[in-house]
């Protein structure tokens, strides 16, 4: 071998000129001390070191800002942050939301549009005072601010802890300047939005049943209601008439009632028919008693209670039944009045319904109705009061079940108990059950403005679209929003009270508070008397003597981050509002979707958004909820300390975020196989482009080679198609477009027969030139296009192209070109790719029968029609350097030999042995070895080529 040879390392490529030897595959030599040099180029990965690298390069020269400024003037994007709880360190789902908002807003600023990124956090509420709680301190043994205080130091200290994490991911956003739900300027904007929603009377005071969560002693909203399987113990029992009305004998007939809470029992204030039911009297064989039962239900209840025979005294209507009196079944001193109402069903129960006014919102209503009274024999602890009576008094409610029952079964009236499978809700925070309970509570009327809701709606655009039906039938089934919450880390529900208990929210007070917690923040509420957080002078006509105190709940904090296009949107004037765009998880629909609607059309009469996109949640690789107690969670930090950030970026792509998403860490695994694809192909086109410079080496697409113009083409095509699906935020096929450009079109096409051009032709030769422009071009439009998707990759191969901006963010998504003729080119060359898959299955078939080894040993035959000659002749390209054969015939499909295989009509294939003698450089079968005796290894062509690059090699001689 010639001394001056040496190997080709994958870390090294020629800059500035032609291989002198190369084999296709491995172990490529190259001619690296003729004049050449080596180019280092180490792409390696080690994405977990690398990317800490950029991300610091990033924030040294504040890429943000210098993207913000280049998009100064242009249209606007803004895509709206749903604050994450400040608690705890981010998990796969905040992973997968982030880096989704993320590839939208880096995409927006790099195709024409002016989109900043605010993040923003939700930093008030209960978890926040339950982990101070699990710390040692106690709310109720401290001063409210003491405790406020250090709550706010507890978010903070959690909004720097997600950040470095979100940060991590290679998440570009304003991070230097969040929003937070606890910054003064939030605060008063949120201030002035209830005053704004008072203002139009859709805020009141009123005392109906809400869900009320003992764990946490605090009202709830639906949105802080998670629902899951109980069973709970149902019973049947008796409840004597005793005011038949006419309608029923009062002294032995009964009413049959059915509960799945006897714990409510005490609370009992009537009973519930439907107007629309038939009700059937009958008498049990050997009991003197008569029993109502709904007729429907009759056969199921005899068969429960054990009635084998039983008499039908007689059938009477719902309708029949109201008003008739029956006694209390556990206080003969109180009475239960019959009513009516349209929520009784014959699914389960008796007909007859149990009725509680304080206990649930259809037996409040009804209660209503009827001028009952609302009562509420359990406290805020779940500890049942002594109005319950002496047997309840100070019980759990959940042990007073047992009680009941056993009260009834002593007095005779428990017909029939067996347990009862139902879902039930519990609170989201605790985990705990809760109850629902009639407590006095500030509420946002929805009712008022659910026309107005639902038609802002229908100027929203959904992803998916079903999105729209979710949200509007929440909407319309919604009852109205309980805001207050018995808590004190939060916003204060800005309301003062006169002398006489009358509430006062008038536009002077809400704009004075406003104003304090703008210059103070919300402490200040907690810190002042009521005189000196109202208007100086401020008087009443209900305060005679000028005393006001002031309401002690804060605002529920759904009403926090549901107030953000107030807080954010509106306030910044770089945003705008409403967003563009929001992107949340599913269970947004009835949270902070649902929340910031409502508010955005009470204050500004239009939807806070003009598109939503809604993702499913992450499970584990079984499908099953990510839980830390059952240990099953992948956190983002687990990945990226062994893969890198970019895995889960690309993992993010490659999902159907739209539904619930498994993730595992052989997900991962199979994603990181996704990205050292796209690593070496981008590689190799580097390497194969490290000698050229577009400005003087391209050519002009009229001159480039047939196949050249084939997939500059195909490019575009792929750069249109690319940016459609980002426009229509379809990652899913974007990842697979992407892939399949790569694997199919690059590496198992184009990619493929490149190398017998540009590691044979010399170094200015056209066809090397003309490859190198394609290549050149396809390797800085893909990284530009993959730079929302991976940003510390492209910023890696940007260092290596000789493009004008230092950076890849602050680049342009590449535009779609047009060439001429293109149809026709791709219609051609996508007819001789159909033909070329049966060329390459018949050089396989040769060598499974050990007939040739690599394609390059192969002669090749085509036998064509005279159509498909014409299609071969018109492509005007070396067709044995594409099909890398090292010989290749056409011939009339006429004169096929017996032993060619057989395709169709248009093709025959016939595969032999190359023959003559291995070529050392361009590695190909050729009978002009040694035509030039001074390069006795080398075939003419390359002969030639090596003289005209390195003449003085000529002279050197080679040696064995």
């Amino acid at each position: 071998m010639h001394s001056k040879i040496g190997w080709y390392h994958e870390d090294f490529v020629p800059s500035g000129g032609v291989f002198l030897f190369s084999e296709r595959k491995e172990n490529m030599r190259v001619k690296d001390t003729l004049n050449l040099g080596k180019t280092k180029f180490k792409m390696r990965g080690n994405l977990p070191v690398k990317e800490v690298e950029r991300q610091k390069a990033w924030e040294e020269n504040d890429l943000y800002q210098q993207r913000q400024k280049l998009n100064e003037g242009k249209p606007s994007f803004v895509l709206h942050d749903g604050p994450p709880y400040a608690n705890g360190d981010i998990h796969m789902g905040h992973a997968m939301n982030k880096i989704s908002k993320d590839i939208i807003v880096r995409f927006k600023s790099m195709a024409g549009f002016r989109a900043p990124f605010v993040p923003g956090w939700d930093t008030h509420g209960l978890p926040i005072e339950q982990q101070l709680k699990k710390e040692g301190y106690d709310r109720k043994k401290m001063g409210i601010n003491e405790f406020r205080r250090l709550c706010h130091e507890y978010a903070l200290k959690q909004v720097e802890r997600q950040k470095e994490e979100f940060k991590r991911l290679g998440i570009s956003a304003e991070w230097d300047n969040p929003y937070l739900t606890l910054q003064p300027e939030f605060e008063a904007a949120q201030i002035r939005a209830f005053g704004a929603m008072a203002e139009q009377g859709l805020i009141y005071r009123g005392k109906k049943p809400v869900f009320w969560s003992w764990s946490s002693e605090s009202a709830l909203a639906e949105a802080e209601v998670e629902y899951h399987d109980v069973t709970s113990p149902s019973a049947f029992y008796a409840e004597k008439v005793i005011d038949g009305k006419g309608v029923l004998d009062n002294d032995n007939t009964y009413m049959v009632v059915w509960t799945t809470t006897p714990w409510t029992i005490p609370g009992s204030e009537g009973i519930v028919v439907s107007p629309d039911f038939n009700y059937s009297v009958v008498k049990p064989a050997g009991d003197d008693r008569q029993f109502v039962v709904a007729t429907e239900m009759l056969n199921k209840v005899t068969d429960m209670f054990g009635w084998d025979d039983y008499e039908t005294v007689k059938v009477v209507t719902g309708k029949d039944l109201e008003y008739i009196v029956a006694q209390h079944p556990l206080d003969e001193s109180r009475e239960l009045l019959t009513m009516l109402g349209d929520y009784v069903t014959l699914d389960a129960g008796t007909g007859l319904v149990h009725t509680a006014p304080g206990f649930g919102e259809d037996d409040f209503r009804v209660g209503k109705q009827y001028g009952l009274d609302i009562f509420v024999p359990v406290d805020d602890k779940g500890y049942m009061t002594e109005e319950a009576g002496p047997d309840f008094a100070g019980v759990f409610y959940e042990d007073a079940n047992q009680i009941a029952l056993d009260k009834l079964k002593e007095a005779g009236l428990l017909l029939h108990y067996m347990p009862y499978e139902h879902s039930y809700p519990f609170d989201w925070r605790t985990k705990k059950p809760i109850i629902f309970r009639a407590t006095p509570q500030w509420f946002a009327s929805v009712d008022k403005i659910k026309e107005p809701i639902l038609e802002a709606l229908k100027d929203v655009k959904f992803h998916p679209e079903w999105g729209n039906r979710r949200l509007a039938n929440m909407i319309k089934g919604r009852g109205d929003w309980v805001i207050s919450r018995q808590r004190v880390w939060g916003v204060p529900l800005p309301i003062f009270y006169a002398e006489d208990g009358t509430a006062i929210i008038t536009p002077e007070t809400i704009e004075h508070v406003a104003n304090l917690f703008a210059e103070h923040g919300s402490d200040i509420w907690f810190e002042k008397d009521a005189k000196d957080l109202l208007p100086a002078g401020f008087t009443s006509e209900h305060s005679p003597n000028g005393e006001f105190t002031k309401e002690n709940d804060i605002m529920d904090v759904w009403f926090d981050s549901g107030t953000s296009h107030q807080g954010v949107l509106a306030q910044r004037d770089y945003l705008t509002y409403p967003a563009d765009l929001n992107l949340e998880g599913s269970d947004q629909y009835r949270g902070w979707f649902n929340s910031s609607l409502i508010t955005s059309v009470a204050v500004s009469n239009h939807a806070p958004y003009k598109e939503i996109i809604s993702q499913g949640f992450t499970l584990d690789g079984n499908g099953h909820k990510m839980s830390k107690s059952l240990g099953n969670t992948i956190a983002p930090e687990d990945v990226i300390k062994q893969m890198g950030a970019e895995i889960v970026r690309l993992w993010v792509t490659s999902v159907d975020t739209s539904a619930d998403v498994r993730v595992s860490m052989e997900s991962f695994k199979k994603v990181s196989d996704m990205y050292k694809k796209i690593r070496n192909t981008m590689r190799y086109l580097l390497a194969n482009t490290s000698d050229f410079d577009a400005k003087t080496n391209a050519i002009d697409f009229a001159d480039l080679e047939a196949a050249d113009q084939y997939m500059l083409v195909r490019l575009n095509q792929f750069i249109e198609t690319a940016t459609d699906l980002y426009d229509h935020y379809n990652f899913l096929e974007l990842n697979k477009r992407l892939m399949s450009f790569i694997s199919n079109d690059l590496s198992a096409f184009y990619l493929d027969f490149a190398k017998d051009v540009v590691y044979i032709d010399s170094t200015d030769g056209h066809k090397r030139r003309s490859m190198q422009t394609v290549m050149y071009a396809i390797a800085v439009a893909l990284t530009k296009l993959m730079t929302p998707i991976l940003p510390h990759t492209t910023e890696e191969i940007w260092t290596f192209l000789n493009e004008p901006e230092e950076f890849v963010q602050l680049a342009e998504m590449p535009k779609v070109n047009h060439f001429a003729d293109e149809a026709m080119i791709l219609s051609k060359w996508d007819q001789f790719l159909e033909l070329r898959v049966n060329v390459l299955k018949a050089l396989e078939e040769a060598r499974d029968a050990k007939l040739i080894g690599k394609s390059s040993e192969a002669a090749l035959t085509l036998y064509v029609s005279d159509e498909t000659k014409a299609l071969l002749d018109s492509l005007h390209t070396d067709l044995a350097t594409i099909l890398m054969v090292s010989e290749l015939t056409i011939a009339p499909i006429a004169d096929a030999s017996d032993d060619s295989e057989r395709f169709d009509d248009n093709l025959a294939v016939l595969v032999a042995r190359a023959t003559g003698e291995v070529c050392e450089r361009c590695r190909l079968v050729r009978k002009d070895i040694a035509a030039d005796p001074d390069y006795p290894t080398l075939c003419a062509s390359c002969a030639h080529i090596v003289r005209s690059e390195f003449p003085e090699t000529a002279t050197e001689g080679f040696e064995e």
